[in-house]
C-alpha cells in the first residue's frame, strides 16, 4: 500500500508539531505550510491525498485558499480546521465542497478518524466488496445450476448486476474478469432456459410464465388508472436494469419506489417488435392480422415504430378505456424541454405516455462514431454516459417537477442491450433482415447449435412474410455475421451494443412504479 501524503496548512504550524509527529509515526508523509500562498504553490507542484486547512489565517483566508485549491485540484479532499462554529462560515465552507471540518483544539484521535473517513473509506469499501463477492461466488454458481423459472433467472441477474456495480471501482481486474465469466455462464444458462420454455409460454394456458410486453398496460397500468390516479408512463428505449439502479438514487430524492419489478421482453428484443407489442397489447402476429396498416415487416420499406399512438388507441378501445391521454416521442432536446414547459397541459390528462430515445441513439452512435466508442469503451463507461445524460436531461427535470403533483410514474423500457463480441456465421438471401442479434427470412443457413431457431414463427406469435419464413436469435454475447467481407464486418461490430436476441440484459428489464415523496 502506498504512503499517503498530507498537506497541513496553518499559520501556527509550529504549535502543531506533536500532531505532525503523531501522523508520521502512523506512516503518513506530512508536508506543512504556514500560509495560503505557500499551500497553493505546493498543491501546484506536488500530489497530495488529503489537505488539512486552517480557516483563520492572515493574508489569504482559509476559504480563499480553499477556493484556489479546488480550482487547481478539485479531486483532493480538504478538511477545514476552525476555531469558529459560526453557521455562515461553515455554510460557505461546505458549499465550497470541503470533505469535513474539525473544531480547534483538535486531538490525534479526531485527526486519525477524519483521515480514515476521507481517504481509507473507498479502499475499505472496495476491499469489503471484493471479500463479499468472493464469499458469494459459490452461492451464485449454485443458483445458476438450480435456476428453473424466469423469477429464478431474474433474481440471479439482479444479484450479478449488484456485484457489477459494487466492484466497478475496484482495481482488481482479475476479480472483474471472474465476475464477467460468471455472468457469461449465467447468460448461457438463461439462453438454454429460453430455448426450452419460450414457446410453451404461448402454447400452454397453465404454464408458469412471466409478465410479457403485451400485458404491461393491461396488468399494471390500467388498474392504477381505473382507481382515478393520474399516470405518467416513461418508456426509455434500450434501458437496462443496471442503468435503472444507477439513476435510482437521483430519483429517490423526489419519488419513492412503490414497486420495483422486472418483466420479460418478447423476442425479438427489438423496438419494432417489443415496443409495438407494449403499445398494442398484442403479439406482433396479432398486430399484423388485426391492424395490417399499422404493421411493417422487416423487409418492407418505412419506419417500423411510427404507429405507436395509433396502436395505443386501439388497445384502449379494445378494453373499453376512455381515459383522456397524450402520447409523445422525445428524440431530441427541444421536444423534451417543450414537454417540461407544457407540464400543466399534460396534467389535464389522466394518462401521459412519453417515449425517450436517447439511450437507443447512444448505443447506435457508439457503433457508428469512433469518438463515442472511445467515450463508452466498456460497460462502466457506457453506464457513466447514461448517468451523465440523465442528470442533465429534460426527463430528470420533468420528474423533479412532477414531484409537486399527485401523480404516479411508471419507468420502464421495451428491451435492453448487450455488448457483443463473438461472431456466428449465418447465410441468407437478399431479403433477410439486417439486425445483428436476430434474423428472419425464407432460406437461412446456420449452425442450429449456435442459435435459438424458430421454424414455425406462429408458435411464438411472430409474423411471416413467406410460408417458409423462420427466425433465429443470437445467444449470450454472440452476433450474426455474413461470410461475405467477414473480417471487416466482425471488426466493425465487435464490442458494440446490440439488441434483438436472447440474453438477460435484453430480456430481463425494469418496470418501476413511483409515487412522489412530498
Amino acid at each position: 500500500m502506498k504512503q499517503l501524503k498530507i498537506l497541513w496548512t496553518d499559520d501556527e504550524i509550529d504549535l502543531l508539531k506533536p500532531h505532525i509527529i503523531f501522523l508520521k509515526e502512523k506512516g503518513f508523509d506530512v508536508v506543512t505550510a504556514s500560509n495560503g500562498d505557500d499551500a497553493i504553490e505546493l498543491v501546484k507542484k506536488e500530489s497530495f491525498d488529503l489537505i488539512f486547512l486552517d480557516e483563520n489565517m492572515p493574508g489569504l483566508s482559509g476559504l480563499q485558499t480553499l477556493n484556489m485549491i479546488k480550482a487547481e485540484k478539485p479531486e483532493i479532499p480538504v478538511i477545514m480546521i476552525t476555531k469558529s462554529e459560526e453557521e455562515n462560515i461553515m455554510d460557505e465552507a461546505i458549499g465550497s465542497k470541503i470533505a469535513d471540518y474539525l473544531i480547534k483544539p483538535v486531538n490525534p484521535r479526531q485527526i486519525l478518524l477524519s483521515i480514515k473517513k476521507n481517504i481509507d473509506t473507498k479502499r475499505l469499501i472496495s476491499e469489503k466488496a471484493l471479500s463479499s463477492y468472493q464469499s458469494d461466488f459459490g452461492k451464485i454458481g449454485i443458483k445458476i445450476s438450480e435456476a428453473k423459472s424466469f423469477d429464478d433467472w431474474a433474481e440471479l441477474y439482479k444479484k450479478i448486476t449488484y456485484w457489477e456495480l459494487e466492484l466497478e471501482e475496484n482495481k482488481d481486474s482479475g476479480m472483474q474478469e471472474v465476475l464477467q465469466m460468471q455472468k457469461n455462464e449465467a447468460n448461457n444458462g438463461f439462453g438454454k432456459f429460453i430455448q426450452k420454455n419460450y414457446e410453451s409460454w404461448f402454447s400452454k394456458k397453465d404454464v408458469d410464465k412471466p409478465l410479457l410486453s403485451p400485458n404491461l398496460f393491461k396488468e399494471r397500468i390500467f388498474p392504477v388508472l381505473d382507481k382515478g390516479e393520474k399516470v405518467f408512463v416513461l418508456i426509455i428505449d434500450n434501458f437496462r436494469y443496471d442503468q435503472w439502479k444507477l439513476i435510482q438514487p437521483l430519483i429517490s430524492d423526489y419519488f419513492n419506489v412503490e414497486n420495483e419489478e422486472v418483466y420479460c421482453s418478447i423476442l425479438p428484443t427489438a423496438t419494432q417488435y417489443a415496443r409495438n407489442a407494449v403499445f398494442a397489447g398484442l403479439m406482433p402476429a396479432e398486430i399484423e392480422r388485426l391492424y395490417p396498416k399499422l404493421w411493417l415487416n422487416d423487409e418492407e420499406e418505412g419506419g417500423k415504430n411510427l404507429k405507436e399512438k395509433e396502436l395505443l388507441e386501439k388497445q384502449l378501445a379494445r378494453f373499453g378505456k376512455k381515459y383522456k391521454y397524450n402520447y409523445e416521442k422525445v428524440n431530441h432536446l427541444k421536444i423534451g424541454e417543450k414537454i417540461v414547459e407544457n407540464i400543466q397541459d399534460l396534467l389535464n390528462n389522466q394518462l401521459n405516455v412519453l417515449v425517450y430515445n436517447y439511450i437507443d441513439m447512444l448505443s447506435h452512435a457508439r457503433t457508428e462514431i469512433e469518438m463515442i466508442r472511445e467515450l463508452a469503451n466498456d460497460e462502466p463507461a457506457y453506464r457513466s454516459l447514461t448517468l451523465s445524460w440523465f442528470k442533465h436531461s429534460p426527463l430528470f427535470t420533468l420528474i423533479k417537477e412532477l414531484q409537486k403533483e399527485k401523480v404516479k410514474i411508471f419507468i420502464t423500457t421495451d428491451h435492453g442491450t448487450i455488448r457483443v463480441n463473438n461472431p456466428v456465421k449465418v447465410i441468407g438471401d437478399k431479403n433477410t433482415s439486417t439486425n445483428l442479434r436476430y434474423k428472419n427470412g425464407k432460406s437461412l443457413n446456420y449452425n442450429p447449435k449456435e442459435v435459438f431457431g424458430i421454424k414455425n414463427p406462429e408458435n411464438i406469435h411472430l409474423p411471416k412474410s413467406h410460408l417458409s419464413t423462420s427466425y433465429i436469435f443470437a445467444l449470450n454475447n454472440d452476433f450474426l455475421a455474413y461470410p461475405n467481407n467477414y473480417n471487416y464486418y466482425v471488426n466493425y461490430y465487435k464490442n458494440t451494443f446490440q439488441h434483438g436476441g436472447v440474453s438477460m440484459e435484453e430480456m430481463i428489464i425494469p418496470f418501476v412504479k413511483l409515487s412522489p415523496n412530498n
